[in-house]
């Protein structure tokens, strides 16, 4: 029996940004705050043994992907927003599962927040959704 492959996580938390969300009149002319947070599950071993950042996964520029999302997002409810996000992330090659956590601050009173987590592979959209990988052309 061969042993099963490693579960590597790369966890960006506490992510704060402002988006229009909301289904009210009130919450559509102006920006509300959102916490993001989100695991990606990845092959990291290669990027160790040959220590080559063109071998990582770079989460510098998926975290700047989800920034420019959310807040250039005007959706209505936080559903979509994080099902967005989710495929964002999954658009990078060696993403092999995102789990994304979002919360709505003061979305209910008295509860600091409401949030949804919410846990996708690639499988889970349409492979229209990605593009194709010219590099092992």
């Amino acid at each position: 029996m061969s042993a099963a492959r490693p579960r590597d996580v790369i966890e960006v938390t506490g992510l704060k940004l402002r988006a229009v969300i909301g289904i009210f009149d009130f919450e559509r002319d102006r920006r509300q705050d959102v916490t993001i947070g989100f695991k990606i599950t990845t092959d990291t071993r290669k990027a160790a043994s040959t220590d080559d950042i063109a071998c990582a996964l770079d989460y510098k520029t998926v975290t700047k992907r989800v920034i420019d999302l959310v807040e250039g997002s005007s959706d209505f409810l936080i559903e979509k927003l994080i099902e967005r996000i989710a495929r964002t992330i999954l658009a990078e090659p060696l993403a092999e599962q995102v789990e994304v956590t979002l919360e709505k601050p003061g979305a209910l009173r008295h509860a600091s927040s409401v949030g949804i987590t919410i846990v996708r592979t690639a499988s889970d959209f349409p492979a229209s959704d990605f593009p194709a990988d010219d590099s092992t052309a």
